[in-house]
């Protein structure tokens, strides 16, 4: 069972980090959004292409608020859920388990 038990703890770390890094992702184009950044540079191309898929579907749902994207900020709340939520329910099944094999 621990191999399993290891298999999920290996997941958890990967979707953890995964999340955290797109977290950074969206700070970083909601921080852009407040300048007028060049569209041909690499970088901002990136972000936008990175981003885009996952905050156009957040816009559709939302009302207009007259200028005010708030797409970014539901994301964000989405990440944390999934953090709070999805990843430490994996480590805690890992650790179950884990710890349960012995007792």
């Amino acid at each position: 069972m621990f191999i399993i038990a290891n298999f999920l703890n290996a997941i958890a770390y990967v979707l953890e980090f995964s999340l955290n890094i797109y977290m950074y992702i969206i700070i970083a184009r909601a921080i852009l959004s407040w300048v007028n950044p060049d569209p041909y540079n690499p970088i901002v191309n990136f972000l936008y292409r990175a981003t885009d898929p996952v905050l156009y579907r957040v816009r559709r749902m939302l009302p207009d608020m007259g200028g005010l994207d708030l797409s970014p900020m539901i994301v964000l709340l989405v990440i944390f859920f999934l953090q709070k939520f999805l990843v430490n329910s994996i480590f805690e099944l890992a650790n179950r388990l884990k710890f349960a094999v012995g007792a």
